[in-house]
Protein backbone atom coordinates (compact mmCIF):
# COMPACT_ATOMS: atom_id res chain seq x y z
CA UNK A 1 0.00 0.00 0.00
CA UNK A 2 1.25 3.31 -0.84
CA UNK A 3 1.39 6.17 2.26
CA UNK A 4 2.54 9.41 1.89
CA UNK A 5 3.42 10.17 4.90
CA UNK A 6 3.92 14.68 5.61
CA UNK A 7 5.80 15.17 8.73
CA UNK A 8 8.30 17.58 10.20
CA UNK A 9 11.56 16.02 12.25
CA UNK A 10 10.82 17.99 15.13
CA UNK A 11 6.61 17.07 15.29
CA UNK A 12 6.14 14.47 18.15
CA UNK A 13 3.19 13.23 16.76
CA UNK A 14 4.96 12.74 13.75
CA UNK A 15 6.99 10.62 15.31
CA UNK A 16 4.16 8.90 17.02
CA UNK A 17 2.25 8.77 13.81
CA UNK A 18 4.75 6.82 12.09
CA UNK A 19 5.47 4.39 14.58
CA UNK A 20 1.77 3.81 15.09
CA UNK A 21 1.19 3.12 11.26
CA UNK A 22 3.65 1.18 11.04
CA UNK A 23 2.98 -1.03 13.78
CA UNK A 24 -0.95 -1.11 12.56
CA UNK A 25 0.60 -2.68 9.23
CA UNK A 26 2.54 -5.52 10.91
CA UNK A 27 -0.54 -6.71 12.43
CA UNK A 28 -2.18 -7.43 8.91
CA UNK A 29 -0.60 -10.43 6.98
CA UNK A 30 0.24 -9.80 3.71
CA UNK A 31 0.31 -6.06 3.63
CA UNK A 32 3.40 -3.93 2.60
CA UNK A 33 4.33 -0.12 3.02
CA UNK A 34 5.29 1.81 0.25
CA UNK A 35 6.50 4.99 2.28
CA UNK A 36 6.88 8.43 0.43
CA UNK A 37 8.17 10.94 3.06
CA UNK A 38 7.00 14.69 2.44
CA UNK A 39 8.43 17.93 3.92
CA UNK A 40 6.42 19.96 6.40
CA UNK A 41 8.44 22.53 7.82
CA UNK A 42 6.35 23.44 11.44
CA UNK A 43 8.71 26.81 11.85
CA UNK A 44 9.99 28.40 7.94
CA UNK A 45 10.26 31.64 9.39
CA UNK A 46 12.26 30.49 12.30
CA UNK A 47 15.73 32.00 13.12
CA UNK A 48 18.76 29.83 13.02
CA UNK A 49 19.34 29.55 16.33
CA UNK A 50 15.82 28.44 17.29
CA UNK A 51 13.97 29.20 20.27
CA UNK A 52 13.06 28.08 23.71
CA UNK A 53 10.15 25.33 23.44
CA UNK A 54 8.24 26.81 26.46
CA UNK A 55 8.40 30.26 25.32
CA UNK A 56 7.70 29.17 21.39
CA UNK A 57 4.68 26.54 22.16
CA UNK A 58 3.09 29.50 24.81
CA UNK A 59 3.28 32.11 22.50
CA UNK A 60 2.13 29.92 18.67
CA UNK A 61 -0.72 28.20 20.86
CA UNK A 62 -1.46 29.65 23.70
CA UNK A 63 -0.44 26.86 26.36
CA UNK A 64 -0.50 27.05 30.07
CA UNK A 65 2.64 25.04 31.66
CA UNK A 66 0.45 22.80 33.10
CA UNK A 67 -1.01 22.04 30.09
CA UNK A 68 2.29 21.41 28.23
CA UNK A 69 3.25 19.46 31.17
CA UNK A 70 0.17 17.07 30.56
CA UNK A 71 0.92 17.36 26.64
CA UNK A 72 4.65 15.89 27.34
CA UNK A 73 3.38 13.25 29.80
CA UNK A 74 1.18 12.13 26.97
CA UNK A 75 3.52 11.92 24.29
CA UNK A 76 6.19 10.11 26.82
CA UNK A 77 3.40 7.27 27.84
CA UNK A 78 2.80 7.27 23.55
CA UNK A 79 6.12 6.85 22.87
CA UNK A 80 6.74 4.25 25.63
CA UNK A 81 4.51 2.07 24.27
CA UNK A 82 5.78 2.17 20.73
CA UNK A 83 9.32 1.80 22.08
CA UNK A 84 10.06 5.30 21.39
CA UNK A 85 12.12 7.53 24.09
CA UNK A 86 11.10 11.34 24.38
CA UNK A 87 13.63 12.51 26.56
CA UNK A 88 12.21 15.92 26.76
CA UNK A 89 13.93 17.32 29.37
CA UNK A 90 16.79 17.18 26.76
CA UNK A 91 14.71 18.73 24.57
CA UNK A 92 15.16 22.73 25.33
CA UNK A 93 14.94 24.56 22.21
CA UNK A 94 12.71 23.95 18.74
CA UNK A 95 14.59 24.48 15.17
CA UNK A 96 13.85 24.92 11.41
CA UNK A 97 14.32 22.24 9.93
CA UNK A 98 14.58 22.73 5.66
CA UNK A 99 18.43 21.23 5.57
CA UNK A 100 16.86 18.40 7.14
CA UNK A 101 13.90 18.19 4.96
CA UNK A 102 16.65 18.72 2.23
CA UNK A 103 18.59 15.72 3.58
CA UNK A 104 15.95 13.54 3.53
CA UNK A 105 14.75 14.45 -0.10
CA UNK A 106 18.36 13.43 -1.34
CA UNK A 107 18.50 10.10 0.70
CA UNK A 108 15.17 9.11 -0.91
CA UNK A 109 15.82 10.02 -4.49
CA UNK A 110 19.29 8.51 -4.27
CA UNK A 111 19.10 5.84 -2.03
CA UNK A 112 15.29 4.79 -1.53
CA UNK A 113 12.78 4.48 0.08
CA UNK A 114 13.93 2.48 3.23
CA UNK A 115 17.34 4.44 3.39
CA UNK A 116 14.98 7.60 3.91
CA UNK A 117 12.59 6.03 6.06
CA UNK A 118 16.09 5.23 8.53
CA UNK A 119 17.03 8.33 8.39
CA UNK A 120 13.64 10.06 8.94
CA UNK A 121 13.76 8.11 11.87
CA UNK A 122 17.00 8.77 13.09
CA UNK A 123 16.22 12.15 12.95
CA UNK A 124 13.35 12.01 15.17
CA UNK A 125 15.74 10.45 17.85
CA UNK A 126 17.92 12.69 17.42
CA UNK A 127 15.72 15.28 18.53
CA UNK A 128 13.36 13.86 20.73
CA UNK A 129 15.49 11.40 22.57
CA UNK A 130 19.07 12.95 22.26
CA UNK A 131 17.81 16.66 22.35
CA UNK A 132 20.59 17.54 19.24
CA UNK A 133 20.00 19.97 17.33
CA UNK A 134 18.42 19.57 14.09
CA UNK A 135 19.31 22.42 11.90
CA UNK A 136 23.20 22.14 12.97
CA UNK A 137 24.74 20.68 9.53
CA UNK A 138 27.09 18.57 11.57
CA UNK A 139 24.53 16.83 13.67
CA UNK A 140 22.90 15.83 10.04
CA UNK A 141 25.65 14.85 8.92
CA UNK A 142 26.77 12.59 11.92
CA UNK A 143 23.33 11.23 11.62
CA UNK A 144 23.21 10.51 8.03
CA UNK A 145 26.57 8.53 8.42
CA UNK A 146 25.50 6.58 11.61
CA UNK A 147 22.31 4.77 9.06
CA UNK A 148 24.98 4.34 6.06
CA UNK A 149 24.66 7.40 3.93
CA UNK A 150 27.62 8.31 1.82
CA UNK A 151 29.12 10.75 4.12
CA UNK A 152 30.69 13.08 1.49
CA UNK A 153 27.81 13.13 -0.32
CA UNK A 154 25.75 14.11 2.44
CA UNK A 155 28.57 17.24 2.99
CA UNK A 156 27.95 18.14 -0.43
CA UNK A 157 24.31 18.35 -0.28
CA UNK A 158 24.39 20.16 2.95
CA UNK A 159 27.07 22.26 2.01
CA UNK A 160 24.82 23.90 -1.00
CA UNK A 161 21.43 24.47 -1.53
CA UNK A 162 20.89 21.56 -3.05
CA UNK A 163 17.31 20.30 -3.20
CA UNK A 164 15.91 23.80 -1.94
CA UNK A 165 13.83 24.02 -4.65
CA UNK A 166 12.02 20.79 -4.44
CA UNK A 167 11.62 21.07 -0.97
CA UNK A 168 9.40 24.20 -1.49
CA UNK A 169 8.14 22.72 -4.60
CA UNK A 170 6.63 19.79 -2.19
CA UNK A 171 5.71 22.01 0.91
CA UNK A 172 3.46 24.55 -1.46
CA UNK A 173 2.00 21.72 -3.24
CA UNK A 174 1.09 20.10 0.09
CA UNK A 175 -0.48 23.33 1.13
CA UNK A 176 -2.43 23.83 -1.96
CA UNK A 177 -3.85 20.71 -1.43
CA UNK A 178 -5.47 22.26 2.42
CA UNK A 179 -3.05 20.28 4.29
CA UNK A 180 -1.92 22.58 7.41
CA UNK A 181 -1.12 20.37 10.30
CA UNK A 182 0.98 17.36 10.71
CA UNK A 183 1.55 14.29 10.65
CA UNK A 184 -0.86 14.12 7.50
CA UNK A 185 -0.88 10.72 6.16
CA UNK A 186 -2.51 9.73 2.67
CA UNK A 187 -3.24 5.88 1.76
CA UNK A 188 -2.95 4.78 -1.89
CA UNK A 189 -3.30 8.92 -2.95
CA UNK A 190 -7.00 8.62 -1.99
CA UNK A 191 -7.87 8.25 1.93
CA UNK A 192 -6.44 11.12 3.87
CA UNK A 193 -6.02 10.33 7.89
CA UNK A 194 -4.41 13.26 10.02
CA UNK A 195 -2.77 12.87 13.80
CA UNK A 196 -0.93 10.41 16.04
CA UNK A 197 -3.97 7.95 15.79
CA UNK A 198 -4.05 4.85 18.36
CA UNK A 199 -2.61 1.68 16.23
CA UNK A 200 -6.28 0.25 16.68
CA UNK A 201 -7.51 3.40 14.55
CA UNK A 202 -4.77 2.69 11.69
CA UNK A 203 -5.03 -1.16 12.09
CA UNK A 204 -8.93 -0.59 11.00
CA UNK A 205 -8.40 2.34 8.67
CA UNK A 206 -5.96 0.12 6.79
CA UNK A 207 -7.94 -2.99 6.98
CA UNK A 208 -10.94 -0.62 4.85
CA UNK A 209 -8.50 0.01 3.08
CA UNK A 210 -7.24 -2.81 1.77
CA UNK A 211 -11.21 -4.47 1.52
CA UNK A 212 -12.26 -1.03 -0.65
CA UNK A 213 -14.27 0.26 1.95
Amino acid sequence: MRIDFISDIVCPWCAIGLLSLEAAAARIPGLTLDLHFHPFELNPDMAPEGEDIDEHLGRKYGASPAQMAGTRQAIRDRGAELGFTFAMQARSRIYNTRDGHRLLHWAGEHHGPAAQRQLKLALLQAYFTHGRDVSDTAVLLDVATAVGLPTDAAQAVLASREFDAEVAAAEQQIQRQGISGVPAIVLNQQHLIQGGQSVEVFEKLLRQVMAGA
